[in-house]
């Protein structure tokens, strides 16, 4: 999945003009953390946050400071046409909010953690009325195979499949499935030597 796909377009963006409090009005009638900071022709100068234009107010009123000595200068960008996990990663890896999405200099859009969440609650039907059932497999290859198809020859209506990441001989999967009753096929799973760490109708 591309960036382009789930990026805010267009966003609302703040020129190094405005002062403090005119930036910080701007988040909070918008309800939003990030405000890119632009010239004129929608170069990208510089990424705002809330946390630190609240830590700057009370300054700002006193001493002569603006939104160039504020803002984030150089902040971590991607291309629109850029991989969603490229996102995740950078965003996990540098401990921040959201990352500006560029083309060029230019700003298209911007994306932060809560997309990023809300596309993998989306992808894994977390939201969705669904039953789950978590199997660790043996050593042996095929363990993953063999597993899926007993939960289909129980009925089980497979919506995704996530994995533990680390590379061991056994791992983890965990199924997400369609509201079904999963104690026949925790039964079976266990006759045929899986362990099942976890089952939810």
């Amino acid at each position: 999945m591309k960036i382009r796909s789930l990026m805010v377009p267009d966003p609302i963006t703040v020129t190094a003009k405005k002062t403090v409090g005119e930036a910080l009005e701007v988040m909070k009638l918008n309800s939003i953390r990030h405000l890119p900071v632009v010239d004129e022709k929608m170069n990208l100068k510089g990424l705002l946050t809330l946390a630190d234009l609240k830590q700057a107010l009370i300054p700002s009123m006193i001493g002569d400071f603006t939104l160039s000595d504020l803002m984030i200068k150089n902040p971590i960008t991607i291309s629109p046409e850029s991989d969603v996990e490229i996102a995740a990663q950078l965003i996990y890896k540098h401990k921040i909010g959201g990352l500006p999405v560029t083309r060029g200099q230019k700003l298209v859009g911007i994306i932060t953690e809560s997309d990023l969440l809300r596309t993998f609650i989306d992808m894994m039907g977390i939201l969705s009325s669904s039953a789950r059932i978590d199997v660790t497999t043996g050593e042996g290859p095929g363990g993953l195979n063999k597993a899926i198809q007993i939960i289909h020859s129980l009925g089980g209506d497979i919506i995704n499949v996530g994995m533990t990441a680390e590379r061991t001989a056994k791992r983890t999967y965990y199924f997400r499935l369609t509201p079904c009753d999963t104690q026949s096929i925790k039964k079976a799973l266990e006759e045929d030597g899986f362990t099942v760490q976890a089952d939810m109708d």
